[in-house]
C-alpha cells in the first residue's frame, strides 16, 4: 500500500465510484434534501424521503454523467463556485499572481477565515492564470461521515489527523503529514494550501502556529536545517479578506460561551452549516492577495512565524467595515483613521457605516462587542506592523473589484 493511501486525495481512476458512492450514500441524499426543503423535511420527512431521494438521485447522475476525473469535477466546483459569488458579493479581486512561477509548485499558508472557501478562493484565482489547482489540507474533524470525506478527497483535499491519539501516535502521524507535504511540493510537483493555525480565526486575530511550522520541517533530511527545509517547499503567506462574514454569528457565539467560562458544543452538521452560509451568504468585496515566498532567511519556527504573520497582515486588505469598526472602538487616532479612509476614496461612508450597523443588528446585543473587535482586529495588526517596518503589499481598492 502506498504510504500516503490514507491521507492522500483521490486520483483520477478512483471519481467514478466516489460520485457512485455519494449518490447511493442515503444520509448524504437527506442531508441534500434537508437543505434545499428545509419546511418539508421537518414536518414529513416520512413523506419526502420514498418521493424525493429516487428524484434527487437521478438529478445528481445527470449532472456528474461527465465527471471522469479530478479536474472534471473541479470543473464544477469552479462553475457553482462563480455562480455563487456573483450572487453573494459586490466582486472579488486577486493580487500577486503575476509572481507565480508556472514550472514552480507552492505551499500557500494563509490565514483562516471560512472553512472551504478559502482554498477555494486561492484556486479560483490559480484558475485565472491558468495553473493547477492546490491540494488542500483538511482537519478529520470534518470527516465524520464517509460522505464528507468523499466529497473532500475528491476535491484535492488530503487529512490532516487531529484526532489521532497517544503521543508517539501522533508524532507518526505528524511525520507523514510532513512527508506528504513535501512529496507534493517537490516531487508530484503540485502545490498545497494549508492554514495558518488549526481551526478559523474567529477573533479576527490572524496568528501562525509555530507547531505547524515545526510540523513541515519533520520530513526534512539530517543534512537540511530548518531554514534550508522550508526553502526546499517553496512556502508563500497568501492574505484573504471578506468585508463581511456569513458565519460572523456562529463565530461570535463560541467565543461568548469561553468568555462566559461554559463550554461550547458543536451541533450535528454544525461545520457542514458553516461551509454552506460560507458559499451561499453575503461576503461583500473579496481579496486575494499572494506574498513573497520565504526563502531560507529563518532559521526558527518562532521567527518564521513573524514573517507570515507580517505578510499576511500587510498584505490583508482592509475594508469599509473594518475600518468602521476599528473606528468604532475607543481613543482612535484621527489622522490614522483618515489615512485609512483614503484608501475607499469613493464610497460613501454615510451609507457604509449605515451597512455595518445594521449587519451589528443581526447579532444578539451583549455579542456584539466582539464582532466590532474582530472586524477592527485587521486595522490594528495592520497598523502595527507598518508602523514597526512599512512594506508595500498587493492590496486594491474598490476600482478593481470588477470579477
Amino acid at each position: 500500500m502506498n504510504q500516503f493511501d490514507d491521507i492522500r486525495p483521490y486520483r483520477d481512476a478512483e471519481v467514478p465510484a466516489v460520485i457512485a458512492r455519494l449518490i447511493a450514500d442515503n444520509e448524504f441524499i437527506d442531508l441534500l434534501l434537508s437543505k434545499r426543503l428545509p419546511t418539508l423535511w421537518r414536518l414529513v420527512p416520512w413523506l419526502l424521503k420514498p418521493i424525493a431521494r429516487p428524484l434527487l438521485k437521478r438529478s445528481l447522475r445527470s449532472l456528474t454523467a461527465d465527471v471522469a476525473t479530478v479536474a472534471d469535477f473541479q470543473d464544477h466546483v469552479k462553475v457553482g463556485l462563480q455562480n455563487s459569488l456573483d450572487k453573494t458579493t459586490d466582486g472579488y479581486a486577486f493580487g500577486g499572481l503575476d509572481q507565480l512561477d508556472p514550472s514552480q509548485a507552492y505551499l500557500f499558508i494563509s490565514n483562516h477565515r471560512d472553512i472551504a472557501l478559502d482554498p477555494a478562493m486561492v484556486n479560483l484565482a490559480l484558475h485565472t492564470v491558468q495553473l493547477d489547482t492546490v491540494r488542500i489540507a483538511i482537519g478529520d474533524n470534518l470527516l465524520s461521515k464517509p460522505f464528507a470525506s468523499d466529497l473532500m478527497r475528491v476535491n484535492r483535499s488530503f487529512i490532516v489527523k487531529r484526532s489521532v491519539e497517544g503521543r508517539r501516535e501522533k508524532l507518526e502521524s505528524l511525520k507523514k503529514l510532513s512527508a506528504y507535504i513535501r512529496h507534493s511540493v517537490v516531487e508530484d510537483k503540485a502545490s498545497c494550501w494549508i492554514a495558518q493555525a488549526e481551526g478559523r480565526a474567529k477573533d479576527g486575530n490572524d496568528r501562525t502556529e509555530t507547531a505547524l511550522l515545526k510540523m513541515l520541517a519533520l520530513s526534512k533530511t539530517k543534512q537540511q536545517t530548518f531554514a534550508e527545509a522550508i526553502g526546499q517547499i517553496k512556502l508563500m503567506p497568501v492574505s484573504i479578506s471578506y468585508e463581511y462574514d456569513p458565519c460572523i454569528i456562529e463565530k461570535t457565539k463560541e467565543i461568548y460561551a469561553a468568555k462566559q467560562g461554559n463550554e461550547y458544543v458543536k451541533s450535528k452538521y454544525e461545520d457542514l452549516d458553516s461551509i454552506q452560509k460560507g458559499f451561499l451568504g453575503y461576503k461583500g468585496r473579496v481579496q486575494v492577495n499572494f506574498g513573497d515566498v520565504v526563502g531560507e532567511d529563518f532559521e526558527t519556527a518562532e521567527d518564521l512565524a513573524v514573517e507570515v504573520d507580517r505578510q499576511i497582515y500587510t498584505l490583508y486588505q482592509v475594508f469599509p467595515s473594518n475600518i468602521i469598526a476599528w473606528q468604532m472602538q475607543q481613543g482612535k487616532d484621527a489622522e490614522a483613521l483618515d489615512q485609512l479612509k483614503q484608501q475607499w476614496p469613493e464610497e460613501n461612508w454615510a451609507q457604509a457605516e449605515a451597512k455595518f450597523e445594521d449587519h451589528l443588528q443581526t447579532v444578539p446585543a451583549e455579542q456584539r462587542s466582539l464582532v466590532i473587535d474582530a472586524y477592527a482586529a485587521p486595522v490594528k495588526n495592520q497598523l502595527d506592523y507598518q508602523q514597526q517596518s512599512p512594506v508595500a503589499g498587493n492590496s486594491i481598492t474598490e476600482e478593481a473589484f470588477v470579477c
